[in-house]
């Protein structure tokens, strides 16, 4: 089951994303913290420092350049918050039993009309990420799926999530 909202975190818009996943926590710690498992599911290649104030570093996105960002919590195999440019990532394991694992992710956003394009982006992300751990071959975040970002995009338009940012290597999309 999957739950996507828009929610205030600290005063700044966020979006929370929570999927239940028939996997342990440790798997699905390492398919998050280890740079050869993240990039199959994550937007550019995940290097992490594991410790707070340590560099996390995103390389290969073909629509980002290079960046690095800061490790603001981390705690394996629960827990791993970040920044990525004006945003924070939070992810958080939380083990339902030996085989079953619930991930939170929430998305601090820099601005609210950020939330439907990233909803929609985390999205595939999350589905690759599913994908991957499950043993299915993908194209990951970049490649194909199921279904497209654009008709991502569209449902959380139409459920009311803020919009209307442009989107990375891409032209404007229009709510």
């Amino acid at each position: 089951m999957e739950t996507t909202i828009f929610i205030s975190h600290d005063g700044r818009p966020a979006i929370r994303i929570e999927r239940a996943l028939p996997h342990s926590v440790v798997r699905m710690w390492d398919a998050l913290t280890k740079p050869e498992q993240s990039r199959t599911w994550f937007p550019s290649e995940l290097t992490v420092e594991p410790r707070v104030g340590g560099v996390v570093g995103f390389a290969g996105d073909p629509h980002m350049p290079n960046s690095v960002g800061t490790v603001l919590a981390i705690e394996p195999p629960r827990l791993l918050s970040f920044t990525w440019g004006g945003n924070e990532l939070r992810f958080e394991l939380r083990a339902v039993s030996d085989q079953q694992v619930d991930r939170v992710l929430t998305n601090v956003l820099e601005a609210e009309n950020e939330a439907a394009r990233n909803a929609a982006g985390w999205d595939v992300c999350l589905t690759e990420l599913e994908r991957y751990v499950n043993g299915v071959e993908s194209g990951g975040p970049h490649g194909t799926s199921a279904l497209s970002w654009q008709e991502r995009y569209e449902h959380f338009v139409a459920l009311g999530i803020p919009a209307g940012a442009e989107v990375p290597g891409a032209a404007r999309v229009e709510p």
